[in-house]
């Protein structure tokens, strides 16, 4: 889905000639205070969540603050964004037992699979008939397809994309997901589906873990197990979907990676996340581990997309117009009428 007109990001926007000394460090300090907002903030919009209100107070405060202090921030927001990022991966596998996952997600099986080939396909076809950047529909589709922010999260270092295209595509998941939480429910009951075959729905085309809670939560507690252990089953797309990007990467950037061998190609944060989830599935990651480990990943994610926030130029996110986003609006149709379509195929209700 990658496509030759890959856009330059702040890594590679040169730094002023004499930056200020304390410029790095000011630029941590300002990141760690937005993740720290938007961590509380997130308590009382848990829809919202602290990823999207990071990366959006980020892009604002980026826009308040002089050209020349932009410039001084921005060789360390790549590296803090980068790094950021590949540890909170590494530790999503820490909410994986892959045995529940088989146990649960074995009859959901064809409608993930199903879901996740309809979306990314539909990304590449609609985005290509839209005129969408290849980074940008490879991100909307992505984030539909599989897990929103933490799927937009995986790809971004394989990808390394301009933070002005990571932005959209968080608003844009962001927008339909809030409009699945709301809408979902009343659609369950209209079409009578069972609590399992809402929570395959909820799965399959709710993204962010909270709203997927959410809006299968309200409808019932055996629909919100169903829908969790779905959700993590599509989680686990993130290992082929990076592979295939780092491949195609690398075969974009043929001039510095023509002579790599094939195993530096894979991602060290993605062979890391499946030793963790495997070391989960065997039952050798404690309990409290667990919860601190999924707690730093998700303030992880939301420091790094402050980063990304910091480093993103407002204007040309307006630029960008409206058609990304009819793009994630069809792609979300997509994945709902493809995950009730596949479920009454296979039985599911």
């Amino acid at each position: 889905m990658a496509t030759t007109e890959h856009a330059t990001d702040a890594a590679h926007h040169p730094a002023p000639a004499d930056p200020a000394p304390g410029a790095p460090l000011t630029a941590l300090l300002v990141c760690a205070t937005i993740t720290a907002a938007a961590t509380l903030a997130s308590w009382l919009f848990p829809l919202v969540g602290a990823p999207v209100i990071a990366v959006v107070a980020g892009a604002f405060v980026a826009t308040a603050v002089s050209t020349e202090r932009r410039q001084a921030w921005a060789p360390v927001l790549p590296i803090a964004s980068r790094w950021g990022l590949q540890i909170a991966v590494v530790l999503l596998g820490v909410h994986l037992s892959l045995g529940e996952v088989a146990a649960v997600g074995s009859q959901a099986l064809p409608v993930t699979i199903g879901t996740l080939l309809l979306c990314l396909g539909a990304a590449v076809g609609l985005g290509r008939l839209l005129g969408v950047d290849g980074d940008l529909r490879t991100l909307i589709g992505v984030g539909t397809a599989v897990c929103g922010a933490s799927a937009i999260a995986a790809v971004t270092p394989v990808l390394r994309p301009a933070g002005t295209r990571v932005a959209y595509a968080l608003s844009t998941v962001f927008v339909f997901n809030i409009a699945a939480v709301l809408l979902f429910p009343p659609l369950g009951h209209a079409l009578g589906l069972s609590d399992e075959a809402f929570g395959v729905l909820a799965g399959t085309a709710v993204n962010d873990m909270s709203s997927v809670v959410a809006a299968a939560g309200s409808y019932s507690p055996e629909a919100a197990h169903t829908a969790v252990v779905v959700k993590l089953s599509r989680t686990l797309a993130i290992v082929p979907i990076c592979l295939v990007l780092g491949m195609l990467v690398a075969r974009r950037e043929r001039a510095t990676s023509a002579h790599r061998p094939v195993w530096r190609l894979v991602p060290w944060f993605l062979v890391a996340f499946v030793a963790v989830a495997a070391a989960n599935s065997l039952g050798w990651v404690p309990g409290p581990v667990q919860d601190v480990a999924a707690g730093l990943s998700s303030l992880l994610i939301t420091a790094a997309l402050a980063a990304i926030g910091l480093a993103t130029d407002l204007p040309a996110l307006r630029r960008t117009g409206a058609t990304p986003l009819l793009l994630g609006g069809a792609l979300w149709l997509i994945v709902t009428g493809g995950s009730l379509g596949l479920q009454a195929a296979f039985g599911g209700f």
